[in-house]
């Protein structure tokens, strides 16, 4: 990655640029058996995808918060980085109530309802289906997204000094990081771990705070590198998880 890039969305821009056959996000998730491996393009074109129907459909602003209430996912990952083309605050974890936007998991929908804003759910389920019954007051991202473009561009340029991600920070004060910090920091961490072009990292860490969003995206999306993301990590027996790591051909494990 060149050191021009100073948002997340141009680091997925790059990679779309380079080499976009490869794969980028592998997840499984251990309680239903559901592998999921996306390249590059894919990812891209469901990133795009859902910043068309956050900007377009939810009335996004660039500035506004939308609360992630959602497990370590590929689509949380694709809400991210959908998030950050748009210019929304990306807050994993956040209260929706005070929230312009939230997005929910199944399991937290009832905590959702507190958003006065746009609220979307995710049924998490196999291939990104659909919910059996749409929960109300809720859209359903798997009905609304799959007619959204497959190319997107933002109404007004994201700027990499605009505030991009909320996180949890000491004592209860938010921390909010820019694009182009958020950038500085997944390049450190990727340094950190030593990662390159072609690394795979295997992680079961959640999605509410940094090193669960940098070893599950960030960084290997800094690094050219890929990951393998992993959810009920817990409980895939020891003898399955190195079968994994061999024909995943990790290179890079973060518990």
């Amino acid at each position: 990655m060149t050191a021009t890039v100073q948002t997340p969305a141009a680091l997925l821009a790059e990679a779309l640029r380079g080499d976009p056959g490869r794969p980028l996000v592998t997840f499984y998730d251990d309680a239903t058996g559901e592998r999921v491996e996306l390249s590059v393009a894919t990812f891209g074109n469901w990133v795009a995808k859902t910043a068309n129907l956050l900007q377009d459909d939810l009335g996004a602003q660039p500035g506004d918060r939308v609360a992630l209430l959602l497990p370590a996912h590929w689509q949380t990952a694709v809400w991210l980085l959908a998030a950050f083309s748009v210019g929304v605050v990306a807050v994993p974890g956040g209260d929706p109530g005070g929230a312009d936007l939230v997005v929910s998991g199944p399991d937290t929908l009832q905590e959702a309802l507190a958003c006065r804003g746009e609220r979307v759910a995710l049924a998490l389920r196999p291939l990104g289906g659909r919910f059996p019954q749409p929960p109300a007051g809720f859209a359903d991202y798997a009905v609304e997204v799959p007619s959204k473009g497959d190319r997107f561009a933002p109404y007004a340029p994201v700027e990499p000094d605009a505030p991009a991600l909320e996180l949890p920070g000491a004592q209860g004060a938010p921390q909010v990081l820019s694009g182009a910090e958020v950038v500085a920091r997944a390049r450190a961490d990727a340094a950190d771990l030593g990662l390159a072009r072609g690394s795979r990292v295997l992680t079961g860490l959640p999605f509410g705070d940094w090193p669960g969003l940098a070893a599950g995206l960030l960084a290997p999306l800094a690094a050219d590198a890929s990951v393998v993301l992993c959810r009920h990590l817990d409980q895939l027996p020891a003898e399955r998880l190195a079968q994994r790591r061999d024909a995943e051909r990790v290179t890079h494990v973060v518990p």
